[in-house]
């Protein structure tokens, strides 16, 4: 299908707006037809990331894509757990899916790509420490480093002791130590007897 040079123009202008991506839902209501979107994808204008989610395809290539792409599809969410380890650098781990925090009673999303494992937070813990990111262009909620790292002890039957004790040690050797902020969180979290000797075996 040709899409006319008007329409493309509008495509691109729509997808800088949003960092270079955009939803159909969002092309649909500037007044870009689906079957536009679609030819743009098969011209090899428009680079499908998942159902409803296009980028363009001149961009460079995404370096976060599995959390840009979560941001974009969960925007309730914030990235967490093992996920926010890595973004921090506080993990030996690969993550093999992103790990999301929601609110409680929040309903599951359903996502094909990229693989996701929620979390869900009761409100106080959903707002503390939430830093955002721009990442390729899109803003990325992330849990901040020490905020992170109460979570994974909180989670630790989920996630596993000995990911929140390495991400501890880590912590300490790569970051500036606020013990303050750890216990802080810690408090909102519910999880500061847990926690204290961990800490202060690395101190």
């Amino acid at each position: 299908m040709d899409v006319s040079e008007k329409t493309k123009e509008m495509v691109r202008r729509l997808c800088r707006e949003q960092g270079g991506v955009i939803r159909t839902a969002q092309a649909v209501r500037a007044g870009v037809h689906p079957r536009s979107l679609y030819g743009l994808r098969d011209s090899g204008f428009l680079e499908r990331l998942e159902r409803g989610l296009y980028r363009l395809a001149d961009l460079p290539e995404l370096g976060q894509l599995d959390l840009v792409t979560a941001a974009l599809k969960v925007p309730a969410g914030v990235v967490c757990l093992l996920s926010a380890l890595a973004f921090h650098e506080l993990t030996t781990q690969i993550p093999h899916e992103v790990s999301i925090a929601l609110p409680r009673h929040t309903e599951r999303p359903r996502l094909r790509f990229p693989p996701i494992r929620v979390f869900w937070f009761a409100a106080k813990a959903m707002e503390a420490g939430v830093e955002t990111h721009t990442l390729d262009g899109v803003p990325v909620r992330i849990f901040d480093a020490e905020k992170t790292l109460a979570d994974c002890f909180k989670y630790r039957n989920k996630i596993g002791l000995d990911t929140a004790v390495e991400a501890l040690r880590l912590y300490r050797e790569r970051k500036r130590l606020s013990v303050d902020a750890l216990m802080r969180y810690a408090a909102i979290d519910r999880v500061k007897n847990v926690m204290r000797p961990y800490l202060e075996a690395v101190l």
